[in-house]
């Protein structure tokens, strides 16, 4: 039997935020194993240690239909289940993933488990022609008006790419009742893993929602890897201050599930480029379990 943990990431409360599959020892199963290990737990995203050693720990990341190279809420929980298990005290983490090494940092209060950062990959991005606008507008139910003007649309990934659609304000974004079999389509024609919208709340405070069918998720509750993603889009575009090489800012993402979580991001900026994108957040234990196999 394989031992797993169902874990809420960015949230100090089970079953807020999003749900992650740990499987801390999977060295032994195979590809189709851990498939359908995650089909079974039926989080958006689980993740499978494959070895560890020396402070680098490799991971695989599978969601309930196929493997994905990162996952930034599923990397939150399996850092809290790290520390919990002992693997993880002073010093420093690094996963391997197939997007590339992912440092991680633990926060601790009063020698709990507080925090996890992570350390993304660096940021690449992608403009898109005017036309996706409107293809855009359609598949998530709504007027290309509600397109907010002044924040870019864009593609971008820190580990996995999505497209970022700003929109006027919370209340648009709230009522989305988005095309899911056009957000696929549209999202296998841009070669993404989702469509992102998302809306301002303050000068660094956005509410977002996250709709991957592509992946098999119809909308993930909360996405750490595309705020991280969104965080670096807008600090290089200039739409986020920015004090000593230094912007931060928060996500909140969630609640239209009735999960709300909330993303911690620091974005370090060099003469106007994006040099690191560092995201955090907490992650609360649901439960643990026992996988026999099929």
């Amino acid at each position: 039997m394989i031992a797993y943990s169902e874990v809420s990431a960015f949230t100090e409360t089970p079953g807020q935020g999003n749900q992650a599959g740990v499987v801390l020892d999977a060295a032994s199963l195979s590809d189709a194993e851990m498939q359908a290990l995650a089909a079974f737990v039926g989080a958006p995203e689980t993740v499978f240690v494959t070895r560890r050693g020396g402070g680098l720990v490799r991971v695989r990341y599978f969601t309930p239909t196929q493997e994905v190279d990162f996952c930034g809420h599923a990397t939150v929980a399996l850092g809290l289940m790290l520390a919990q298990a002992g693997w993880w005290g002073a010093e420093a983490v690094t996963l391997e993933t197939l997007a590339g090494r992912v440092p991680l940092r633990l926060v601790c209060e009063a020698g709990v488990p507080k925090q996890i950062w992570m350390q993304q990959r660096g940021p690449q991005f992608r403009a898109l022609g005017r036309e996706w606008r409107s293809h855009l507008a359609e598949a998530l139910g709504i007027d290309e008006r509600m397109i907010h003007r002044g924040l870019p649309l864009g593609a971008a990934s820190t580990g996995l790419w999505s497209v970022f659609v700003p929109l006027l304000d919370g209340i648009i974004l709230d009522g989305l009742e988005p095309d899911l079999a056009a957000v696929e389509r549209l999202s296998a024609e841009l070669e993404v893993g989702s469509v992102y919208a998302y809306a301002p709340m303050g000068v660094n405070r956005f509410a977002a929602r996250d709709f991957a069918p592509l992946l098999g998720i119809p909308e993930d509750p909360v996405t750490g890897s595309s705020a991280g993603a969104l965080m670096a889009l807008l600090a290089a575009q200039g739409r986020l201050p920015v004090k000593h090489n230094r912007a931060v800012g928060v996500i909140y993402q969630g609640h239209a599930v009735g999960t709300p979580g909330e993303i911690e991001v620091e974005i370090e900026v060099q003469d106007g480029q994006v040099t690191a994108v560092h995201v955090g957040g907490c992650a609360a234990l649901d439960r643990e379990g026992y996988w026999q196999g099929e």
